[in-house]
Parts: C-alpha cells; structure tokens; sequence
C-alpha cells in the first residue's frame, strides 16, 4: 500500500511559467492531505488528477499570500462542484478570520462543512487510528509551523503457507489474525498473530518545512523521516540574504536532513531566479546526495517497509 506524494507547487513568492505557489499533496488510500495551497492551486489539482470530492484535510504553514491564498478558490471550486464531504483547514491564528473574511466578503455559499482549526503551539494537531500530524515552530518572517505526517506502525505481513501449514482454514480466521487477534481452532490449538505473522512494520514520515530558515529542533522533529520537504529559496551564494528574509540554501537544507537521519531530501520554494534549479540540486548533493529538486506535477511513492 503505497503514499504518493503529489507536489502541485513549487515556487516560492510568486508563479513562473514552470511553477505554481507552494501546494504538496500526500495522497493515503482512504483520504488526502493538503500542504500549503498558493493561488491556482485548483488548477493544479485538475492538471494532478487530484479529486475534490476526497476526504482532504489541509495544513497552512503561515498567512503569507503565496501559501494560502488558492485557499478561497478551493472553496469555492468544491461548492460549484456540490461537495458533502467536510473539509478541515489547520493554520495559525488567523487563519480564521482569513477565511471567513473571504467567504462575506466574496458572498459564496459552500456546500459542506468547513471546520477550522487555529493551531497555538507545538505537538500533535490531528490524531486518528491510522494518522498523526505533529507540528513544530519554524523559523520565518512571521509565525510559522513545520509539518510531520506521521503514518502509525503497520501489521507485518501476513504469510498464507505459514497460516495453511499450521491448519488455520482461509477466510474469517485469517481476517482476525491480520487484524491482530488471536484465534481459537477447532482441535482446542490458539493461533497468535506471530505465529502467521512477519514483525510490524514501521509507519511512513513526511516532514514538510513551509519557509523557514534553519531551527535548532529541526533534526528531532524530522527524526528518521522517510521523506524531507524543505525550502530553498536561494543558492548558497545568497546566504545572508535568505537569513534576512527566513529561508534557507540547499546546503542548509541538506545539512537539516542530514542531521535528522532523514531517507531521502525534496527542495522546493524555489526563487524565479532560477529558471534552471541544477545549481540548487548540485550544492545539496554534496552534502545529502539522495536529494532532488520538485517541479510540480513530482509525484513521489513511498512504499510500505517489510
């Protein structure tokens, strides 16, 4: 069972020919979830094949424009669209009043349920069964959040022979097994999970930074995650300037994932400067060679581990 991680946009500040204002989506079977939403991000979903009916939870790093401004189009795209499913938007203080100001103030209706969550401190913000999202203070302009999507441990594999050579019948008794239970047989024999059963499975990590310069929490916030998302806004020439402004270079980002233990490095937020991003890659690479640089329509796959 595979998360796919679709990136709608990659730009940082404003659009370009090539990239849209920061929007990454993590798609899980039964639901997805939004990071960040720049303008146009409705069409960027389209162009993804990202459904607006889904299930969807969305998560805004800071009130600057290009990350949350595509958030009243989405609205109002689902609403035309005659969406039921309810919409959750987390963001910081203000998020709120931004949305509801936009709703009078543009005079549309919604369809469903939008349910708004203002986000006053660092720890979990969403928690179900499956699912955890953690949220940690970055270091930007202006209040901001880094964001941990946390899948929980996975059942190990399930072994078919091993459950017909111990004589455990196919069908509902399999089923309790895979779900963790044990079971009884019909000779009086309990079968446990292990016993069919390979060792859980760790639970998937994806860290996504928003903007944000360099924050000493970083690399245990992102502890061992699968994935890194980070910013990088300008090359490591212009480092005094990405400090002035809260962003970082791709030496910083790469250094970050490093020191978290991180699998694999995405950088995005990337500046019009840089019609061509070999550059940024070529100066992460160096320090965090598994590094890539997102262009939107990036659709990255994480299987589960054995």
């Amino acid at each position: 069972m595979s998360i796919k991680v679709v990136f709608l946009g990659t730009s940082g500040s404003v659009p370009t020919l090539k990239r849209n204002l920061p929007a990454m989506v993590v798609q899980c079977p039964k639901e997805q979830w939004m990071f960040d939403c720049g303008e146009g991000t409705q069409r960027q979903m389209m162009q993804a094949k990202v459904g607006f009916h889904k299930k969807m939870k969305v998560f805004i790093t800071h009130l600057h424009g290009d990350h949350v401004l595509g958030l009243p189009g989405i609205l109002q795209t689902m609403a035309l669209l005659e969406r039921k499913e309810p919409l959750f938007v987390y963001g910081p203080v203000g998020i709120g009043d931004f949305l509801v100001c936009a709703k009078e103030t543009l005079k549309f209706g919604l369809t469903f349920d939008l349910e708004i969550n203002e986000i006053v401190g660092e720890g979990s913000v969403y928690e179900d069964e499956e699912y955890t999202v953690l949220a940690a203070k970055s270091n930007h302009a202006i209040d901001s959040y880094a964001f941990a999507f946390v899948e929980k441990p996975r059942p190990g594999r399930f072994y078919p022979q091993k459950a017909k050579d111990i004589g455990v019948p196919a069908g509902e008794l399999w089923s309790k097994l895979q779900g963790g239970e044990k079971v009884e047989l019909e000779d009086g024999r309990v079968i446990v999970p292990t016993d069919v059963m390979g060792p859980a499975r760790a639970g998937r990590k994806i860290v996504y930074t928003g903007d944000t310069k360099p924050f000493d929490g970083f690399a245990q916030f992102a502890r061992d995650a699968d994935l890194v998302v980070y910013e990088s806004t300008f090359d490591d020439s212009l480092v005094e300037k990405a400090s002035e402004v809260g962003h970082s270079t791709p030496s910083q980002a790469a250094a970050q994932a490093k020191a978290a233990g991180a699998k694999r490095l995405v950088l995005t937020h990337i500046s019009a400067r840089y019609p061509d991003a070999g550059l940024l890659l070529e100066q992460a690479k160096k320090i965090f060679p598994d590094t890539v640089v997102a262009e939107d329509g990036l659709v990255l796959e994480l299987p589960l581990g054995e």
